[in-house]
């Protein structure tokens, strides 16, 4: 009898200005991940651009990206430690499907040559394009927007004093 493993899915949301070029490398490095823990990557969905129902990280709008995979105890753990690491992505859920499946009767979805083509997006430098889109978002977030946790927007001019008048009142 084959060895049983545990079935994972797992959706993140990339930020929304990442060029297709960001998502392979995504895809290749996630691939990458579950395959160094001995696992198997099932499925891949890119289910786009959308909306989203509230702001996240000072977005509106995000890449959803599906990806189904088998793996035993660790892995979760591990693609979510990478997950964290990965600046582009702004929010993921893993849920686990099935466990005791047998990864024979579980063919994968990915053919091989897009698979190949992932985890080689991963290993090249980033594109000119890439490398400048990735920049602005970085100064974007250095600037900052006041002082953190205050509730307070850079701008407001409101003395502490006001707040204690409206108290008193």
């Amino acid at each position: 009898m084959a060895l049983e493993m545990k079935e994972y899915e797992t959706i993140t949301i990339l930020r929304p200005d990442l060029l297709d070029e960001g998502v392979e490398r995504i895809k290749g490095r996630f691939a990458q991940v579950v395959e160094k823990m001995e696992g198997r990557l099932l499925r891949f969905d890119n289910w786009g651009k959308r909306k989203l129902a509230y702001e996240v990280k000072k977005q509106t709008k995000g890449i959803y990206l599906y990806f189904l995979y088998l793996g035993n105890s660790g892995i979760v753990s591990e693609v979510e430690r990478n997950l964290r690491m990965w600046d582009d992505i702004i929010r993921y859920l893993t849920v686990k499907v099935n466990e005791d499946v047998d990864p024979d009767a579980r063919p994968t979805e990915i053919p091989e040559e897009e698979m190949d083509r992932a985890v080689q997006a991963a290993s090249r430098p980033y594109s000119p394009e890439e490398t400048q889109r990735r920049a602005e978002a970085a100064g974007d977030e250095e600037e900052g927007d006041g002082e953190e946790g205050s509730g307070r927007a850079k701008g407001d001019d409101e003395d502490e004093d006001d707040w204690d008048e409206d108290e008193e009142g």
